[in-house]
């Protein structure tokens, strides 16, 4: 039975908006992402299988374009709109974080980093420069591959922050092998970053690391820094 035939309070779009997005499955919001189904399938049948298929909202997310593609009833247009919609998610939250005192709005930070680089498949390391009203004036790759004193230089650093003009830093990155802990190159680098921040009077307020499962660590809850 396709969904037209579907009580109408049960079809996912009716559904979101009579009750709210928050309501709804993954699955059902998938359906509504994908719009129509295949022959034989509902769109929420083949949001289903999606995430039978992929494991999760966040792996169809961070899937490649071929492995995107690959599945019956998708396409480029499909993987574009998909990677659309990921890019306006991260641009809003960095843009209601430039507006917010970075200190008050903790899971908004979070969240950003977990989109910016929770799917990444190679370390990448963020800065995020802040003025003195802790409000964000940039974010940016500071360096990939694997981290280490030596693949990100403080040198680079201290030039953007005094290009942003920054009263303080965060920074972050990513662990694609899934655990939080920080390694002893982790705690080096930050120890290093810190301390070349602090000669041009520019505080580390923190350093997070990101896994490919959405978890989060900051080195500041920790005592680390």
């Amino acid at each position: 039975m396709t969904i037209i035939h579907w009580p109408i309070s049960e079809r996912p779009r009716e559904k979101l908006l009579q009750r709210g997005a928050s309501v709804l499955s993954d699955a059902e919001l998938l359906a509504i992402f994908l719009r129509t189904g295949i022959v034989g399938k509902s769109a929420v049948d083949l949001a289903r299988e999606l995430l039978q298929h992929f494991g999760s909202l966040s792996d169809i997310f961070s899937s490649s374009q071929s492995e995107f593609c690959q599945f019956p009833g998708l396409g480029n247009a499909k993987y574009a709109q998909l990677q659309a919609v990921l890019e306006m998610s991260r641009r809003a939250l960095a843009e209601e974080l430039k507006c917010n005192d970075v200190l008050n709005s903790p899971q908004s930070v979070r969240n950003f980093l977990r989109l910016s680089l929770a799917r990444k498949p190679h370390e990448v390391f963020l800065g995020i420069f802040l003025d003195t009203r802790n409000q964000i004036i940039a974010s940016e790759e500071l360096a990939s591959g694997t981290l280490t004193e030596t693949s990100v230089y403080p040198r680079e650093v201290i030039k953007r922050t005094l290009y942003h003009n920054a009263a303080s830093v965060i920074f972050a990155h990513n662990h694609p092998s899934g655990k939080t802990d920080p390694s002893h190159a982790d705690l080096m680098l930050t120890e290093i970053l810190k301390k070349a921040l602090a000669t041009i009077d520019v505080k580390l307020l923190d350093h997070f690391i990101i896994t490919s499962d959405n978890e989060i660590l900051s080195f500041s809850e920790h005592h680390l820094i």
